[in-house]
């Protein structure tokens, strides 16, 4: 039996004319952000920095005008390096020059218009102080060929078996004339450095011996010219030349491979 039923058992409305009680009201859905707020509902919080107090935003608007500043200054002293000599460049050379050396010195050889065609090879040996007091000098260890194997094949090789001893050498020949007299201050700059990195690979493959001592060493480029394409017709000589630079003595505390 249901509401709708007649007789002395069927539920009647308030009316109590046989009318069924009305359905119970459901609730309706629940609210979303996408509709408008519901009045009473507290407001949508602040963005942004209109969270911060007064003394953090203007922290903050200082923090973007100095990262802003630096940023124009470091596109400014870029484009005085890369760009022609001009009034500014020459004026301020030495300030742009020591902004941009060592971190953001900008090599163009790749997008010249002749991009270099020669292979180049450093190459050191060592005189050696033998554990009886002797002395002996060693035959010519090819540092860039030991580079260049541990690259072959490595899918993922070092920056310093990449670049490290090639921009050791780079730096020497644009320190110095041609005859191998430093220019300048960084001259010496450049001889510590490139000597410091063949004695470090002289001691890894242990040039010295058993209870020997590196006194000194000696560097030289082996320069040969990439052979042209056969299509080319291109002609030019492949016969090595070579820049042999003159004995250093190692101070005390690079005598067994140390930077001190």
């Amino acid at each position: 039996m249901n509401a709708y039923d007649k007789g002395s058992d069927a539920r009647h409305g308030p009316a109590g004319q046989g009318v069924p009680d009305p359905c119970p009201v459901l609730p309706g859905p629940a609210a979303t952000g996408d509709g408008p707020p519901v009045p009473g509902s507290p407001a949508d919080p602040p963005a942004g920095t209109a969270v911060l107090s007064l003394r953090y935003r203007i922290g903050a608007a200082v923090a973007l005008v100095v990262v802003a500043g630096v940023v124009c200054a470091h596109l400014g002293m870029t484009f005085l390096h890369v760009a022609p000599a001009n009034t500014v460049s020459k004026e301020h050379g030495e300030t742009v020059e020591n902004w941009i050396y060592p971190e953001f010195e900008q090599n163009w050889k790749l997008f010249a218009p002749n991009p270099l065609q020669q292979d180049i090879a450093v190459q050191v040996r060592a005189g050696i102080r033998t554990a009886r007091g002797g002395t002996r000098t060693t035959g010519w260890y090819d540092l860039s060929a030991q580079d260049g194997r541990a690259i072959d094949g490595n899918l993922l090789p070092s920056h310093t078996q990449q670049n490290e001893l090639r921009r050791a050498w780079d730096f020497f020949v644009a320190t110095h004339d041609d005859d191998n007299r430093p220019v300048g201050l960084r001259g010496a700059l450049s001889e510590t450095y490139l000597r410091r990195i063949a004695v470090l690979r002289l001691d890894r493959a242990d040039a010295a011996g058993p209870g020997g001592v590196v006194e000194r060493v000696q560097i030289r480029s082996r320069t040969t010219q990439v052979p042209p394409p056969e299509w080319s017709g291109e002609k030019m000589s492949t016969t090595p030349v070579y820049r042999t630079l003159s004995w250093w003595s190692l101070p005390e505390g690079e005598t067994r491979g140390g930077v001190g």
